[in-house]
């Protein structure tokens, strides 16, 4: 009897794990629901997307076409005029709005400026509005008949200007709509870095006489390089996916002008259902955010002192 009990405790001892193993499996407990969501909505999708981008449809039915899509897409016109929007977007909508995101943020941490917090709370609120929300807002705003900055225009014996049925106007309506909605998040991320500037700093410069402008360029942006870094790649992934602003503004208009590798991906996907072909351009994209984003870092970083 006394053989049979101390069998049974044994084994059940045996069989209750570990302590080590108790503490491993507590924090895969917690994660289990995070990593189911990550695989059903994250890992699954991109996986089935690189799928896609080596299939064709043929009579409703998607069929393997090996390397047709990528082929097709190094010939593609319109993909290189969506390509060439982006890239111009990009270069000049990025650094208007990334200098004045830092003006804002050396004006937001001035001890002479009063009302301080409450200005920032005014800069930083578009980033709170729906994109499609503040799409419409431009849209009501640059109308030609209507539109608010044109009836500005006008009242000073300016003429009206085609907001978005010019080709030039166009994008500069999407990079005003861009710059009125990041600049204020990217001059909060420029004023924490700020904040975290020792003040013995510029002490120190103005004891060995180093006015205003000399303390900006030897203190200051020396103390802003990581938040730099941090906006510009940022800033970066985020123009070259830009989807939303063209399409509620200009739909990719006039005559392409407006066209942006995001937009083409959803007119491919959801207008043609060619879903291999919309997939194929959106990893083309992803590559081209890595190369770049990479390549702007490594720069960046490399003139750290």
């Amino acid at each position: 009897m006394t053989s049979t009990m101390t069998t049974t405790v044994t084994t059940t001892t045996r069989r209750r794990p570990s302590r080590r193993a108790r503490a491993m499996l507590v924090p895969l407990a917690f994660l289990a629901p995070v990593l189911v969501l990550f695989v059903g909505f994250k890992a699954y999708p991109v996986l089935y997307a690189l799928y896609l981008s080596f299939t064709t449809n043929e009579g409703g039915q998607q069929t393997f076409a090996g390397l047709d899509n990528y082929i097709r897409l190094a010939s593609d016109p319109l993909f290189r005029i969506a390509l060439k929007n982006t890239l111009q977007i990009l270069v000049v909508q990025v650094p208007i709005m990334l200098v004045l995101a830092m003006l804002l943020a050396v004006a937001f941490n001035s001890m002479l400026l009063k009302g301080r917090g409450l200005l920032r709370v005014s800069y930083f609120v578009p980033i709170v509005m729906g994109l499609v929300a503040y799409g419409v807002l431009f849209s009501a705003l640059l109308n030609y008949d209507n539109g608010f900055v044109n009836y500005l225009l006008t009242s000073v014996g300016l003429p009206r200007i085609s907001w978005l049925a010019d080709p030039f106007w166009a994008k500069v309506s999407i990079i005003l709509a861009l710059t009125w909605h990041y600049i204020g998040v990217n001059a909060v991320i420029y004023l924490a870095q700020l904040q975290s500037i020792p003040q013995e700093l510029y002490e120190a410069a103005a004891v060995d006489g180093a006015n205003r402008r000399k303390q900006f360029w030897h203190v200051t942006l020396p103390g802003l390089r990581p938040a730099i870094v941090l906006t510009v790649v940022l800033s970066t992934i985020g123009t070259l996916q830009l989807f939303d602003e063209p399409y509620v503004l200009t739909n990719g208009g006039p005559n392409n002008a407006t066209l942006t590798i995001g937009l083409y991906l959803y007119q491919n996907a959801f207008q043609y259902f060619d879903f291999g072909y919309a997939s194929a351009i959106g990893y083309a994209l992803t590559l081209i955010v890595v190369v770049i984003a990479v390549g702007q870092g490594f720069v960046l970083r490399r003139r750290q002192p």
